[in-house]
């Protein structure tokens, strides 16, 4: 009912200088001319009242807001850039240890490597002695075959010599007799 009233009051204003237009003196249009900006006035002061103050504490709620956002995210940022700076700082150090850990790595690496050659040496020492000893066992059984079949010839070349037809009559009478 109220805002009814008020409109009815902003609108009677507003219209009386358009009413006043019609009638033929022309002092009273300055007056309605300064009342309508009056109401005028009044109207976007009230609106202005009205919504103004919650518009403007709200905005300025947010702005508090993002102004304390604002510093958490900055804060944030100057502990990033601390933490990289010390980072930077301790670059050197990193370095030095990582080489120093690249060159025990080497050493111990190079040592893995020589003990590694030694075993292979040692294995490849013992397989050759295995294999010369099989080839000294391989040539003995040799020689000893070899000396085995000189004498065999040996002893028939002797027997052969020695073999007469009266010895050869007598070995094969002899063995007929063992036969019977």
């Amino acid at each position: 009912m109220k805002r009814f009233a008020t409109l009815a009051l902003v609108v009677c204003f507003t219209a009386a200088p358009i009413f006043a237009e019609g009638e033929a003196g022309g002092g009273n249009l300055e007056i309605w001319k300064w009342a309508n900006f009056l109401v005028l006035a009044g109207g976007i002061g009230y609106l202005i009242g009205k919504k103004g103050g919650p518009f403007f504490a709200e905005r300025s709620t947010r702005i508090r807001k993002d102004m304390v956002e604002a510093g958490e995210v900055r804060q944030a940022a100057e502990a990033r850039a601390a933490e990289v700076e010390r980072r930077l700082a301790n670059l050197e150090a990193e370095i030095a240890a990582l080489r120093a850990e690249s060159v025990k790595e080497e050493e111990a690496e190079t040592g893995r490597a020589g003990r590694h050659t030694a075993a292979e040496i040692v294995k490849t020492q013992e397989h050759a002695e295995q294999e010369i000893a099989a080839a000294g066992k391989a040539a003995r059984m040799e020689l000893k075959r070899y000396c085995a079949e000189l004498a065999m010839e040996l002893a028939e070349k002797k027997i052969r010599a020695r073999m007469t037809p009266e010895t050869q009559d007598a070995l094969v009478r002899g063995f007929v007799r063992d036969l019977k």
